[in-house]
């Protein structure tokens, strides 16, 4: 009897050292893939926090609560059970959808450019001033844009494990997409409440904290429009590449042929800074793609007449992503 009780002990044992050796293997597949994305990762961290520019600050926090829901929400149920399903039986429809998903992000980065050069949001109002309706456009079209950065990072993930076998795969994604989201809106919380981190610090006693609480506070404003930028200029670098790469998955080689070919001619060029000079230039002609695909898109939709019925019948009419309502000058503002 005794020796019946441990030969099932050691089974127990030997199966949970495989459960454990496989729960190794996925968290180190996982940090493999998470690795691989790391680069998309940064543009969906530098976008995000320009939808809560101009918000109340006590609405900042709840407003990325609320995206980064969706974020999870677009990674689980939409994404990682579409992925898989194509990944198992037709692999070949990714590519196309990933590039519909880069047009869609290019023209909302050249969108966002037409905007600011019109001055779309001189008298732009916060979306929390204007209402709950404003709000709940502000988290969805952040939303939109999440699900393009998140099917891009999860294809990424899905091909650095396309080895591994059904179930595998599945654990490996959700890992990653968990992670993946915790960190984003992470670093996201904290870049938006920063002044206010700042202004806590400013009031306290040692002249040390007060100095660095006043630097925060005078210099979250300018890291804002930064990050603003950087994130206009991610939509359109990541669009653009996802264009770039998947017409050469498609067949079409010729433009990322010769984009790959100088990427390796500078790479080899230049030995001490190559790479970063290669990545440098590969970026740049993304960006170039991007912009590019995304005026032909912006034409279509807001110039040619179908876009300007659509914006006369009252079609919407903020930038893309963004939920800046508009409100006429006031009297006060007339007479100035």
């Amino acid at each position: 009897m005794s020796a019946g009780l441990l030969g099932l002990l050691d089974d127990v044992a030997a199966i949970a050292r495989m459960a454990a050796a496989s729960i190794d293997d996925v968290g180190a597949a996982a940090g493999r893939a998470t690795a691989k994305a790391a680069g998309v990762v940064i543009d969906d961290t530098a976008v995000t926090p320009q939808y809560v520019q101009g918000v109340a600050a006590k609405r900042e926090l709840p407003i990325i609560r609320k995206i980064a829901v969706g974020s999870i929400r677009n990674k689980l149920v939409i994404i990682l059970p579409v992925a898989l399903v194509l990944s198992q039986w037709a692999e070949w429809l990714l590519t196309p959808i990933l590039m519909l998903g880069g047009t869609y992000l290019a023209f909302e980065g050249a969108e966002k450019i037409w905007g600011r050069l019109r001055g779309h949001d001189a008298h732009a109002a916060k979306v929390v001033d204007v209402g709950e309706d404003a709000e709940k456009t502000l988290v969805s079209g952040a939303i939109r844009t999440d699900l393009i950065l998140s099917a891009e990072i999860m294809v990424i993930s899905l091909n650095e494990v396309a080895h591994e076998g059904f179930w595998a795969r599945l654990a490996i994604l959700v890992v990653v997409a968990l992670v993946i989201t915790v960190v984003v809106y992470g670093v996201v919380a904290l870049i938006v409440k920063m002044d206010d981190i700042g202004l806590a610090l400013a009031q306290r006693r040692s002249s040390l904290s007060q100095k660095v609480g006043r630097g925060l506070v005078r210099g979250m404003p300018r890291l804002l429009a930064v990050i603003s930028v950087v994130g206009t200029v991610a939509m359109l670098w990541v669009g653009g590449h996802i264009l770039l790469t998947g017409t050469d998955e498609l067949g079409w080689h010729g433009p990322y042929g010769w984009v790959h070919h100088v990427e390796e001619g500078i790479h080899h060029a230049v030995p001490a800074v190559g790479a970063v000079l290669a990545w440098l230039f590969n970026t740049f002609c993304s960006f170039v793609v991007g912009v590019l695909v995304g005026a032909v898109v912006l034409a279509v939709v807001h110039v040619l007449p179908l876009g300007r019925r659509e914006h006369h019948s009252g079609g919407a009419d903020a930038a893309a992503g963004t939920a800046v309502v508009e409100h006429p000058a006031t009297p006060e503002e007339g007479r100035q």
